[in-house]
């Protein structure tokens, strides 16, 4: 509450201007991390992953396929999973959105793992390429970047079907 004008107020009860401080600097995106609108995106290249909204939803789709898979005597179930949700991951970064069945279903059917009867070329290949997926986070990202972005833009019915010639569908 205000004092009247009568009551006599010391110097240093008066009230006084507060400190003005200078503008800002304006700001450069100078650091490494910035960046900068002539190059606004995430880069891009080998083992560097893709980004995208809740991709961890991938983990979660894979318990669809418990029991589906055709595995052979020497996969493990655990480096197919790593492996294959990596694709899944790529291939819906590549949509702009969260991982979807499909994604899943492709990642595994590019590989063959949903077949009955893949070509044995094929389980050679993806043998090698999978094994200790589980463990190595290089050997994950090696699997997501053996399958081309033409080869994600494909439903899961289409690799199915052009899976007799799996070389198309993968860079080697």
């Amino acid at each position: 509450m205000a004092a009247p004008e009568y009551v006599p107020v010391l110097p240093q009860d008066r009230p006084r201007r507060a400190e003005q401080l200078p503008p800002a600097d304006r700001w450069v995106p100078d650091r490494p991390g910035d960046f900068v609108l002539t190059k606004s995106e995430q880069p891009r290249g080998p083992r560097l992953g893709s980004q995208g909204p809740d991709l961890g939803y991938a983990l979660t789709l894979l318990r669809r396929f418990e029991g589906r898979l055709q595995l052979t005597a020497h996969e493990h179930p655990a480096d197919v999973d790593a492996g294959c949700v990596q694709v899944a991951m790529k291939r819906a970064s590549v949509f702009g959105r969260a991982p979807m069945i499909y994604d899943v279903e492709l990642g595994y059917g590019v590989f063959g793992f949903l077949d009955e009867h893949p070509p044995a070329e094929l389980v050679d290949f993806r043998r090698r390429l999978f094994d200790g997926a589980r463990h190595h986070y290089e050997f994950q990202r090696a699997i997501a970047d053996a399958v081309p972005e033409s080869t994600l833009g494909l439903t899961p019915a289409q690799v199915r079907e052009r899976l007799s010639d799996w070389r198309s569908l993968l860079v080697l």
